[in-house]
């Protein structure tokens, strides 16, 4: 997705999630490690590592946690979504 309105839209839905890119750069904007995030999620830090590398994606129970703490990081740093660089 290089449309930054593309990137807000895959945010807005339920359990659509940004690319990988943009999933690393929202939880590292925030602070966080990834231990962190997938404690907060309930699984383990290399599920975490593997979503944000792209080599799987969360099912649908922890894919609606992970794209609400995504959601939550987008809202409170919106400019993360606009100095992303294109991945095209």
């Amino acid at each position: 997705m290089s449309d930054p309105l593309r990137r807000v839209d895959a945010l807005v839905d339920d359990d659509t999630l940004p690319s990988p890119h943009i999933r690393q750069c929202l939880r590292v904007t925030a602070g966080l490690t990834q231990a962190e995030v997938a404690d907060a999620i309930g699984v383990k830090r290399v599920a975490v590592a593997r979503w944000e590398a792209g080599l799987t994606k969360p099912h649908r129970g922890n894919r609606l946690k992970y794209a609400h703490f995504l959601r939550r990081i987008a809202e409170k740093y919106p400019a993360v979504l606009q100095e992303v660089p294109d991945e095209s």
